[in-house]
């Protein structure tokens, strides 16, 4: 975690308790849209969106779920997959995780993972990297929230997560009806009704379901 990146989290983004999961406190953006283009200018348009600085819909539906059925994630590793602000990674170690590791592409969310964990005083290994075509190594759960925003992001997310439950990891996504859910695969466990701010989502509310991915499925063609 840079000092640089570190400094542009704090700066750009405030503490706040999250709508849905009031329990936990993260670094978060006041104004969508200027600080989408503020990354793309600072940090150039091949880096990922700011998707740190929001506490999306399916995530906060999976941090809720989580934190009301600790038994999911007590006493296990823990991989969040495509972590963001680090909201799942943070309710899965505050239920009671062994450990708790959360990965990202984006090193500016990688930093705010780390401060958020500070601040809600768990801990969490946050990593940089693009772990999708391998495997989720010696995770017991598998946790993921709003990861199915893109077709490609969809198909290698699904294989991932095929993977990780064939090797024996449960995996659970929290998903606002994104249009990329392969909703076949994948048994409801709960649905919520999630605020979420307007400028990102159009509505102020969303309804928001979180998954189990069936095992023993054939993997998604590619």
């Amino acid at each position: 975690m840079s000092e640089l990146s570190s400094a542009f989290v704090r700066l750009h983004a405030r503490l706040a308790p999250v709508p849905f999961v009031p329990e936990v406190r993260l670094h978060q953006a006041d104004e969508p849209i200027g600080l989408w283009e503020l990354t793309e200018g600072q940090f150039s348009s091949d880096r990922p969106p700011p998707f740190w600085a929001f506490a999306w819909a399916g995530g906060q539906a999976l941090a809720r779920y989580v934190t009301d059925h600790p038994e999911l994630v007590a006493g296990r590793r823990v991989l969040d997959l495509a972590s963001g602000s680090g909201l799942v990674a943070i309710a899965a170690a505050r239920a009671g995780a062994a450990s708790v590791r959360a990965v990202e592409v984006d090193e500016l969310a990688v930093a705010a993972v780390a401060l958020n964990a500070e601040v809600n005083g768990v801990r969490v290994d946050a990593e940089f990297g693009d772990i999708l075509d391998g495997d989720a190594g010696d995770a017991e759960v598998v946790l993921a929230g709003d990861v199915f925003y893109s077709a490609e992001m969809a198909r290698r997310v699904l294989r991932f997560l095929l993977r990780a439950t064939r090797a024996g990891a449960p995996a659970l996504v929290g998903d606002p009806d994104r249009a990329f859910l392969p909703r076949d695969r994948f048994d409801e466990v709960a649905a919520y009704d999630v605020p979420v701010p307007e400028a990102l989502e159009s509505v102020r509310v969303k309804r928001t379901t979180v998954w189990r991915l069936r095992a023993g499925l054939p993997e998604a063609s590619s």
